[in-house]
């Protein structure tokens, strides 16, 4: 499956239509989209976003079905690593500090708390490992 990072704007669009909904038609796709989009227009996304792998397709009744491949979350994932790998050499640490560093970033109390776990997690971890 190729990575979501790599769709075009409208590719995206459609995608997050199919997260949002779990499943939709041409018609329920169309109604969504910005700009009014024909049938036959949607058609060809849908059916490029089957061939790069991100979709699937199941006939109900006379109408067929878009589901998205994998769940929103672990695209999320695969699409994050990616940009980890390509932008900060694989560290996760680096990635977070350089967005935490930039002016206007802010984390939430209840972020900071999640942070704080999952740093104790990782270090009791490899505590365990030694």
């Amino acid at each position: 499956m190729t990575n979501l990072t790599s769709l075009s704007r409208r590719e995206r669009e459609i995608m997050e239509i199919i997260f949002s909904a779990r499943e939709a038609t041409v018609h329920q796709v169309c109604q969504r989209l910005d700009g009014n989009p024909t049938p036959m227009a949607v058609r060809r996304m849908l059916a490029i976003l089957m061939e790069k792998g991100h979709l699937k397709r199941k006939k109900v009744g006379r109408e067929f079905v878009y589901l998205a491949k994998q769940s929103k979350p672990r695209a999320g994932v695969k699409a994050l690593r990616q940009v980890i790998d390509t932008f900060f050499e694989g560290s996760i640490g680096a990635a977070l500090a350089t967005h935490l560093e930039r002016p206007g970033s802010r984390l939430t109390q209840a972020d900071v708390k999640r942070l704080e776990q999952v740093i104790e997690d990782l270090k009791q971890k490899e505590s365990d490992n030694d």
